[in-house]
């Protein structure tokens, strides 16, 4: 988990307890704050005004300072229809801003993952949804994570815009992917094979600018 430092009482930020002692007495832990807003905002697109916003609705639903995986999946969930299924994509999306695999997402994970998503060039964007295929983390998408991925996006979404989708449908949609960006038939995609084949995509550019928005 990146980012933060022990400090006193700060009038800038609420405190943050200390992540990995959460369930102790917080009277006798130290405690943890962001980045100063400085920092932030140069690692981000935000304004000091639009993180100290940001940051008032990420310690409403994480009063520790930390979100893990289940309050992810909660919060995350909220955003789509009652009865969808956002627990496998969320566990997704969860790990690809964990980006230190340390089960906890602090709110610089949070606030740098949303900066790209809402405010970041397109070219940002797609290294952050190779990251998101990449499941395992080493490089490069096998059609086995990318089965992964759009089986969750089904279950997210697809079930209720094309309901009864078959098993063979998934296949079928990730086989077609699949050929267009194995420029070389190694049977992995790379991220310049990724970055590529989406850059000279019509429909995948413009998919990507649904991310875009004003916070």
């Amino acid at each position: 988990m990146s980012g933060g430092s022990v400090i006193s009482e700060d009038p800038e930020y609420p405190e943050f307890i200390d992540p990995h002692n959460e369930l102790e007495d917080t009277e006798t832990q130290p405690r943890y704050r962001p980045d100063s807003l400085r920092s932030l905002c140069r690692a981000t697109r935000f304004t000091e005004a639009e993180i100290k916003r940001i940051y008032r609705g990420f310690k409403a639903e994480c009063p520790t300072g930390v979100v893990k995986e289940d309050t992810f999946k909660g919060i995350y969930a909220r955003f789509f229809p009652q009865g969808a299924n956002t627990s496998q994509y969320a566990h997704y999306v969860f790990n690809t801003l964990d980006q230190d695999r340390s089960g906890l997402l602090s709110f610089e994970d949070f606030v740098h993952g949303l900066s790209i998503l809402s405010r970041g060039s397109l070219d940002e964007k797609l290294r952050w949804t190779f990251s998101l295929y990449d499941i395992n983390g080493d490089g490069r998408i096998t059609r086995e994570e990318m089965t992964d991925i759009v089986n969750a996006v089904y279950d997210l979404m697809g079930k209720y815009t094309e309901p009864g989708i078959e098993d063979n449908a998934v296949t079928s949609k990730v086989d077609s992917i699949f050929q267009k960006m194995d420029r070389n038939n190694d049977g992995v995609v790379t991220l310049d094979e990724f970055l590529e084949c989406c850059l000279n995509d019509e429909d995948i550019t413009n998919s990507m600018a649904v991310f875009d928005s004003s916070i």
